[in-house]
């Protein structure tokens, strides 16, 4: 119990602090300062999440109380006190779901002329379109089934919207109530579209339609109740990355499976027949505790389907249009601009395009002699695929696909078999890692003679559309000592070569874990001494315990440390005597904030990372992850006065974590500050910087119009 107890003071709980991050999301939905539509689909990634969420982690906790596993986690609670909190905190969580639904949003989209409607509420020619539609598209697609000796419970498809409906033999009016199921095909929008006047969107809930047909499905039975549910099962997806990493671990693997698509929540609608729920409660067996009666639509996730399909900006953010890259005047390509200095990209201020650009020059130019790359998700229309396709008809293409990426598995097979096809040598990376660094290389005969390679390194994944929404880096660079460090990485993950020394790349799990550390350490003795001692460092999620631990170590040696950490944080800043110097903040908005950024301010002698690693036990144990360093000024300038800056002086969307793991806004934090928005800096940083380029640009063009003109 001492030991629990010590965890306790050093360490907030993963599972406490990953609901205060869903609870920011949904701060976003609540917000009337965000565009109508946007606080819809900030409702909806709340759902998305939170069904992640349950079918890994909360399975997990199960599981490991299943399996006899009594080791306390973080915050010094054992499994079954986690699992206790955890699913009181998610009956809190859901029922601020459905109060954000069903008092804010519903009534301002009614305001404007969107409306949910009742099927009541139709008017003659709204219902006959619904009955049409209903005849039309969704009956074919129906399976109606009674429960009954010869028809047992129907196997329901993971988180799949279902009617459960209680029915009795119409000839047998004191018979027994049997159970119906009835699954809604997922194939069909969750929403259906009414004809409506001229500046309305009406629509009508697709398991609504259903339920008026109920009685023509069940023409023998009389229909006494019915119910939309759905069901979320054990997806057998956390352990291999998340904590465990003992061998006891490793000896339990065959017991997790026995588990694998278990029941682990119900959703129900608020208004169910009690028998119904009881029903269905023992059919799934599960607790009283998993049943979650929703006061509302079933699956708030589906409610995105408003903000695709209402077609109305005004109620959206303003479009925004990244930067372009311009090359320099006298560069005469990409690869000539690149022998000059690295080009350093923030998306989605900047363009995704050069990064797509470098991969497809690759494949065309007939230079290039070897490309290799890894894949962990992409579009399913990508650009890359393609041109990595193409490679392999004319060079040496060597693809790192990772099938294990989660719920990315099918896609991800699809492409490696049709890159195998195309004569692309396809590798799977590591034997029991995941392959998740971000690296594109190209090895290329240049026009002087020599023969060097040329690198992409970035902290997203290949994926264009999400780069348009997600914040990351990327560094394009020919820097000779970086891009062989890149060529051994490959090799490591090709054929599990491996050296010494991956220097100046940190690469997990070989080298990362200790160099942060080191790096960590190295600051505090900068803090002993009485050198200049900052650590800055931006992430995803920041969950192992030894990197918490040496920076409370850096903190009580004099080092000022600022976390930007938009997930979970496991680390307590502001402890008296433990980490008074530690700040921690999470930026919400409408960017995802996904890029990884370590500054080391190293005795006066800055250094800055980036990469594709948090620190969590999975980056840093169970993954190929790749840092790298930031050595062009230029770029190393523009993270420290510009980008870095920006973050750390949000008052908008930014939250500071607090001592017991909540979260309180910048704004709210006991002092006046001027409103400031990260990411509408950036934009408007952005937008301006395309405006003075595109100066010179407008110049050259009339220059050489100009010209032409004049030798006509």
């Amino acid at each position: 119990m001492a030991k629990a107890a010590q965890k306790a003071k050093l360490f907030n709980g993963r599972d406490h602090s990953w609901m205060q991050f869903n609870r920011r999301v949904l701060e976003e939905a609540e917000d009337a300062a965000n565009p109508l539509l946007e606080r819809v689909k900030f409702l909806a990634i709340t759902g998305s999440n939170l069904d992640e969420y349950v079918e890994i982690r909360q399975a997990g906790l199960m599981q490991r109380i299943e399996d006899g596993y009594r080791e306390p986690g973080y915050d010094g609670l054992r499994p079954g006190e986690s699992l206790s909190a955890l699913t009181a905190d998610m009956h809190e969580f859901v029922g601020a779901q459905y109060r954000c639904w069903n008092k804010h949003l519903l009534p301002e989209l009614r305001k404007q002329g969107i409306r949910l409607l009742e099927w009541a509420e139709l008017s003659e020619d709204a219902s006959a379109y619904a009955r049409s539609y209903f005849q039309r598209e969704v009956d074919p697609l129906l399976t109606p089934i009674s429960i009954d000796p010869a028809h047992p419970f129907p196997r329901v498809l993971n988180k799949a919207l279902c009617l459960a409906l209680l029915l009795r033999a119409k000839r047998r009016s004191s018979g027994p109530q049997v159970l119906g199921v009835v699954t809604v095909p997922r194939a069909l929008p969750r929403f259906v579209r009414l004809p409506s006047t001229e500046g309305h969107h009406d629509y009508l809930l697709l398991q609504d339609l259903i339920a008026q047909h109920l009685a023509g499905m069940y023409r023998g039975y009389e229909v006494l109740a019915h119910a939309s549910f759905r069901v979320t099962r054990n997806s057998n997806l956390y352990f291999e990355e998340e904590e465990a990493r003992s061998l006891l671990e490793t000896i339990r693997v065959e017991l997790h499976s026995r588990r694998k698509g278990d029941a682990v929540r119900l959703e129900i609608e608020a208004g169910a027949d009690q028998e119904i729920i009881e029903r269905l409660r023992v059919n799934f067996e599960l607790d009283e505790s998993q049943v979650f009666r929703d006061e509302g639509p079933v699956n708030l996730s589906r409610v995105m389907f408003l903000y695709e399909d209402v077609k109305r900006p005004e109620l959206k953010f303003q479009p925004f249009t990244p930067k372009p890259l311009l090359l320099s005047r006298k560069s005469t390509g990409i690869f000539d601009e690149l022998r000059h200095h690295d080009i350093l990209l923030h998306h989605p201020y900047d363009s995704y395009d050069p990064v797509v650009e470098f991969v497809q020059q690759g494949a065309q130019d007939p230079a290039v002699v070897t490309m290799k790359q890894t894949l962990y998700r992409t579009s399913n229309d990508s650009p890359m695929f393609q041109a990595l396709t193409e490679a392999g008809a004319t060079k040496e293409a060597t693809v790192v696909v990772e099938l294990m990426a989660r719920f990315d598995e099918a896609t991800n097979i699809r492409w490696a078999r049709s890159m195998e096809d195309a004569g692309v040598q396809v590798f799977h990376g590591v034997v029991g890692l995941k392959t998740h660094c971000k690296l594109a290389m190209l090895v290329r005969r240049d026009e002087d003679g020599q023969t060097r390679r040329y690198c992409h390194l970035g902290t997203g994944n290949y994926n264009p559309v999400t780069a348009r929404f997600y914040t990351d880096l990327s560094l394009l660079t020919c820097d000779a000592q970086i891009t062989e460090r890149v060529h051994m990485v490959f090799n490591y993950l090709t054929a599990h070569a491996e050296i010494d020394d991956y220097s100046p790349l940190l690469v997990a799990p070989l080298t990362m874990a200790e160099s942060f550390l080191r790096l960590i350490r190295r600051e505090a003795e900068h803090g002993r001494a009485g050198r200049p001692a900052r650590i800055v460092a931006k992430m995803n999620a920041l969950l192992e315990p030894s990197v918490v631990e040496a920076l409370y170590q850096a903190a009580q040696a004099g080092v000022e440390i600022d976390l930007i950490v938009r997930g979970i944080s496991i680390l307590r800043p502001g402890v008296k005597g433990l980490s008074e110097r530690i700040r921690v903040r999470s930026i919400v908005g409408r960017f995802l904030e996904h890029s990884r950024i370590f500054y080391f301010a190293n005795g006066g002698d800055d250094e800055i990372y980036l990469g594709s690693a948090d620190w969590m036990p999975r980056n840093l144990f169970e993954r190929c992850e790749v840092v790298f360093p930031v050595r062009d000024a230029a770029a190393i300038a523009r993270i420290e006065e510009e980008i870095l800056p920006a973050y750390l002086a949000d008052t908008t969307k930014a939250r500071l974590q607090q001592p017991d793991g909540s979260y309180v806004r910048a704004s709210k934090a006991g002092k006046e500050v001027p409103a400031f928005s990260s990411q509408d800096f950036l934009m408007q940083l952005a937008e301006s910087k395309a405006d003075l380029e595109a100066i010179p640009q407008r110049q050259r063009v009339k220059a050489e119009q100009k010209k032409a003109t004049a030798a006509d």
